[in-house]
């Protein structure tokens, strides 16, 4: 059941049973831990609705912050903690106060006296963080400028489930090094993948990002050349080439004629490894970042993976809310 005012005030006190679990990037968590959302998140893919014979969610609230439009995270949360006997409460910009200047230090303090946990999609890691400081229930990224670590959950969940054990194998990024490669960075030392990520010069990924994850052990490789990035990897990814991560910086025709020699067609899943799949968080523009041949072709695993958000996101729940 929802926690009574008292817990809640004890928490908000800091005298709680513990403090809350947040889930905020992939690189803040042990491997077993890793590991351990995504046997919940299978589990729930088999039809167990209690898993190690616990119902976390059931009777509990989750509140939904978008300060970005969603598809694939509203839903997939908001089907997800339906099916684990929860609740869940959708909070826009337009439609609360944070769209009109609350803070977030006090929309945290508020929604830790309704809800048991918050998703927080936002414009700014920083907003995250700071959410995640002043709320006394979990807070859960949602996306931000910076990271989406549940969509790299789904799709390590996605390639195991057609690849086997992720673990020594070859994952290729190719595009723009935004918010999405960061998380595959993140997740690289813990999963124990090699990570190819191939950009346009001026596109490439956050350099402290990728000394972090290099001297935590991570096998990460940054090229120019496409044709060396996909050259045997067991998966192909890209994303979006105007990202919702992405704020300033080249405009859109810029980016299209920096980005098109990263785009994922037939001859460059051909250099790839045989057996290569192909992902993408979506949404997809066709013909752009991806031809419609790969997106919509056999060795596309987009809608293995967009499914995945939903029992990963369970999983992800889980976790966090368990006693």
């Amino acid at each position: 059941m929802t926690a009574t005012p008292e817990t809640r005030l004890a928490r908000q006190r800091g005298m709680g049973p513990r403090a809350p679990r947040h889930f905020l990037d992939i690189d803040r968590f042990e491997p077993a831990q890793l590991r351990e959302m995504l046997d919940l998140a299978r589990a729930y893919k088999r039809g167990e609705d209690s898993p190690g014979g616990q119902r976390p969610g059931a009777g509990k609230m989750l509140a939904l912050v978008f300060e970005k439009p969603s598809t694939r995270t509203r839903v997939s949360f908001e089907v997800g903690m339906a099916q684990m006997g929860g609740r869940v409460t959708i909070l826009e910009s337009q439609g609360s106060q944070i769209g009109r200047g609350e803070s977030i230090a006090d929309t945290a303090r508020v929604l830790s006296r309704y809800v048991d946990a918050i998703v927080f999609r936002t414009l700014a890691e920083a907003s995250l963080l700071e959410m995640a400081e002043y709320a006394s229930v979990p807070v859960i990224n949602g996306l931000t400028d910076k990271s989406h670590p549940c969509q790299i959950m789904a799709d390590i969940m996605t390639f195991e489930e057609i690849q086997g054990p992720i673990n020594g194998r070859t994952v290729a990024w190719l595009g723009d090094g935004n918010n999405v490669v960061a998380s595959w960075i993140h997740g690289a030392a813990p999963f124990g993948y090699a990570l190819k990520i191939a950009t346009p010069k001026g596109f490439a990924p956050d350099p402290a990002v990728v000394k972090a994850a290099r001297d935590a052990g991570a096998d990460i490789t940054l090229t120019e050349d496409p044709t060396e990035g996909v050259a045997g990897a067991a998966c192909v990814v890209t994303d979006t080439w105007a990202s919702m991560g992405t704020n300033g910086g080249p405009t859109l025709e810029e980016r299209i004629r920096a980005l098109t020699p990263y785009r994922v067609d037939e001859s460059l899943m051909d250099k790839a490894a045989g057996d290569a799949i192909f992902m993408h968080c979506l949404p997809a523009n066709r013909d752009n970042e991806v031809s419609a041949g790969v997106i919509d072709g056999p060795r596309s695993a987009v809608w293995d993976e967009a499914e995945n958000r939903l029992h990963v996101q369970k999983g992800i729940l889980h976790w966090c809310l368990r006693p």
